[in-house]
């Protein structure tokens, strides 16, 4: 009869309780920069968000807008070209650690000598299930590890992918990245 009377409280309980989340709520942050929830579709968009001084920071909870909102805010940088999906921010026919102007960031390749760095933008290529690609930022890098942070992949913000150092090349071990970007005036 007891654990018949616990149930039925716990249904009760269950049931008055929201564990609803709403597209636009706060999940997550990094140093002050919220992540936001953009519903289980990541093709929602819910308007353009722009700064208070007329800055184009994308489309709303999208990846896009969080990595350029992250960069507003904790570097104040401005991308020179403000629009263009994930995949656009790698400019495919430059060499490694050389200088992105239309992101107005240095430009490093996956599988190369320099190190990643937290604070740097990850940046995935498209393929068939996400044409667009994805990005993100590094948070912490470990010995065999990079974590990152990212908005628009349903409810999971932080991620850790395996990083490889061999004969003094560095991979962060995920076929479809193709590099990462960093603020000139955080490079070591």
């Amino acid at each position: 009869m007891k654990f018949f009377l616990f149930l039925a409280f716990c249904i009760c309980f269950l049931s008055s309780t929201n564990f609803n989340i709403y597209r636009g709520e706060v999940l997550d942050s990094y140093n002050g920069v919220p992540v936001y929830y953009n519903g289980e579709n990541y093709t929602n968009v819910s308007g353009r968000n722009i700064s208070s001084d007329g800055y184009n920071l994308g489309l709303k909870y999208q990846c896009v807008e969080f990595v350029k909102r992250y960069y507003y805010e904790h570097y104040n940088h401005k991308m020179p070209n403000s629009y263009g999906h994930a995949k656009d921010f790698f400019d495919k026919s430059l060499n490694d650690k050389e200088f992105n102007q239309e992101r107005g960031l240095l430009q490093f390749r996956n599988v190369r000598t320099h190190r990643p760095l937290a604070g740097d933008i990850i940046i995935y290529d498209g393929d068939s299930g996400n044409p667009f690609g994805h990005v993100g930022i590094i948070t912490e890098v470990g010995d065999d590890f990079v974590e990152l942070i990212q908005q628009n992949i349903g409810t999971k913000t932080r991620q850790k992918l395996k990083l490889v150092k061999y004969a003094g090349i560095y991979t962060i071990a995920d076929y479809d990245i193709l590099g990462w970007l960093r603020a000139p005036f955080t490079a070591k």
